[in-house]
């Protein structure tokens, strides 16, 4: 079944419509996120751009669904649906958690021969065969709401108050255990220009694990550091929105059809 360009279903999330748009953007939030997290990408870029923000199992209106545990399992049922969108020139963006399953998804997109991202955005999160033994999922609530406050020292009131982080700890939980426990082949490649962004004060990642991130495309890769932590994106949107629209643009471009009409951002 086709999903229409102005269309949303439990997976797919467009917050502003664009059904004429020329080109595409596919959100992947991080590990305890949410599709709405990106409504402001959405808001700069639409109605020039498909913005699409992926709802994983597990939160908000869809909290009463049971969670994918691993990231090939939502690897899998990500890259079904995207399927089901209309071909366009797209950039995939993924933050933390959603880098390494924008990555997945790509790679089978490829295996598949099916239109993949023309470009990759890696938000977040160190190179996919850098191993770090990590067992937060491990912990109990406390703990983990520990971590995901100082991930977010820089800016709590994102978080929304204990009750809802409380409310939100099984999507939380689980997807840092997908996470944790995934693995990847160092010659595992994706076919397209792959881009890294990091915090300089992110302990989640270093610069040089981020460069790990250039094993794994077959194409250039650039890596821009920001000041801040895991969640420098929030305070540094606009110079991360400019990333996404240089990929964007790259894309108008390289695809001729895409040169007429207005600026496709």
């Amino acid at each position: 079944m086709n999903i229409a360009d102005n269309a949303t279903t439990p997976w797919i999330r467009r917050y502003h419509q664009a059904a004429e748009a020329r080109t595409r953007l596919v959100c992947f939030p991080h590990a305890g996120g949410s599709a709405s997290y990106f409504h402001p990408v959405s808001a700069r870029f639409a109605p020039d751009v498909d913005v699409v923000s992926l709802q994983y199992p597990g939160r908000q209106d869809r909290r009463r669904e049971p969670c994918v545990d691993t990231i090939t399992g939502l690897a899998d049922l990500v890259t079904t649906e995207l399927l089901a969108l209309s071909a366009k020139p797209t950039v995939f963006f993924g933050h933390s958690m959603g880098a390494v399953l924008a990555f997945e998804v790509a790679l089978r997109l490829a295996d598949r021969g099916a239109p993949g991202p023309g470009a990759l955005i890696a938000s977040g999160r160190r190179g996919p065969s850098t191993h770090r033994d990590e067992r937060i999922h491990e912990r109990d609530d406390d703990g983990i709401i520990a971590e995901v406050k100082e991930l977010n020292k820089q800016d709590l009131t994102v978080l929304g108050g204990d009750e809802i982080l409380r409310m939100a700890l099984p999507a939380i939980r689980n997807d840092y255990r997908a996470i944790e426990t995934y693995t990847c082949a160092p010659g595992r490649r994706v076919p397209c220009p792959l881009t890294a962004l990091i915090g300089a004060d992110d302990p989640k990642v270093t610069a040089e694990e981020a460069e790990n991130w250039r094993e794994h495309t077959d194409d250039a890769f650039r890596l821009e550091v920001f000041p801040g932590g895991h969640f420098f994106l929030a305070r540094h949107q606009g110079a991360v929105n400019g990333e996404i629209q240089r990929e964007l643009r790259a894309l108008a471009t390289e695809t001729p059809a895409l040169l007429s009409g207005r600026d496709s951002t």
